[in-house]
Formats: structure tokens, sequence, C-alpha cells
């Protein structure tokens, strides 16, 4: 574990905090600490920044309400810059949106912007506002037990698909998890519910290597 004293403030006395979103990983604002605000934060296990305008500590959510909880502080490999992952109650950004950073000045035209909680909001959405001609919203129409029906077939194809070969095998796996993404919206079940279920396995898994290694 890093102590306080290897931090470098700059000659304000201040480190750049980068806080990122525990479960998507995605970028939600960059502010500043001070060490009186990084102790702040640590006591309490909620950011608690330094603000350079107002010349004044500000805890964040104490007057909106949009807490965030550390899971976890890291520093870069000088000192002097922090990664904040947290959990957070509400909006991140102050224009009451989920995170500070959200216009895009390029894209790569070889990779599209992607991530499996976009996946499972896009899901989401296609049960609560049902598109027609959606295959989506077909299965939600059809019920469980098309779902369960569905789910089963393509668990049975990935492991036809890992004896074909390895691009079969990624091919048949993205199905099943699309499926498997129609089930957990049906049963409302959420990806931070199954991220948690097993970082609790790892907590767990880690523990019993502990107790074998003494």
């Amino acid at each position: 574990m890093l102590d306080l004293s290897e931090l470098k403030f700059d000659d304000k006395g201040l480190i750049t905090a980068v806080v990122q979103d525990y479960y998507t990983k995605k970028v939600l604002t960059v502010a500043y600490m001070n060490e009186e605000s990084l102790n702040i934060s640590i006591e309490k296990g909620l950011t608690c920044f330094f603000s350079r305008s107002r010349q004044k500590l500000w805890l964040k959510g104490e007057t909106s309400g949009n807490y965030q909880h550390i899971v976890s502080i890291q520093s870069d490999c000088d000192g002097d810059a922090l990664v904040i992952e947290v959990v957070k109650d509400g909006p991140a950004c102050h224009l009451g949106t989920d995170s500070c950073f959200n216009n895009y000045l390029y894209v790569s035209p070889d990779r599209k912007v992607f991530s499996l909680f976009k996946l499972y909001e896009l899901i989401k959405g296609r049960k609560t506002d049902p598109q027609e001609g959606s295959y989506t919203t077909y299965l939600f129409n059809k019920g469980l037990d098309k779902i369960l029906k569905k789910v089963g077939e393509e668990c049975t194809e990935v492991i036809i698909g890992a004896k074909n070969g390895k691009e079969e095998t990624v091919f048949e796996i993205a199905d099943l998890l699309y499926h498997t993404f129609v089930l957990m919206v049906e049963k409302e079940i959420t990806v931070e519910e199954v991220i948690d279920e097993l970082a609790k396995r790892h907590v767990v898994d880690h523990k019993v290597k502990q107790e074998t290694m003494k």
C-alpha cells in the first residue's frame, strides 16, 4: 500500500484525481484534491475535492445527494495523479449527465464505441419500449419459456462451436451472452448485480488461496 507521504502534490498543494465508475470503468470527471480533501475522502469513503474556482473543499453530493462511494484509490507511477473508482448515487456531472465526458472528438473508423452496459440498456429498451420487427422485442413478447429455450440452445451451440475452432466459438459465445442479457432483463437482474457476485467470489477465492499458502 502506498503511503500518502509518497504522493507528489503540485506547487499549489493539489493533485489531479480522475474519477471512474467502478462498474462501467467510464471516466466520470476529473477534479483536484489537496491533502486535506484526500484524507476526508479516505475517512468518509466518499469523494471530497478542492475547488480551484471557489478555493474551498467540497464533498461531492453534499447538496445534490449524488454521492460517490469510493471503492479504491490508486496513484500513477510518479505519484502525481490519482484514479478513484466509485459507485455513484446519481449523475456525476453538474449538467445532470452520467459523466462529464460525453462529447466525442474522434471515433476510430475501425472500431465501434461499445460496452456491455450499453448493450444491456439497448436490450432493456426493447422491453420497455417495444419495437416492431425487433427480434429482442419478439423474445420478450413470447415470454420467459421462449427466452430460456434460446439460452439453452445457445449453450449447446457454444459447446459445438468449441469443437470446431476459435472463430466459431467466439461467435456462439456472443450469441449466448446476448440471450443471457435478454434473460437478465426479463428477470430484472442488472449487470452490476452479476459483477458484485463475481467480486464476492474473487474475494473468497483469494482468501482460500491465502489460507492454503499458510
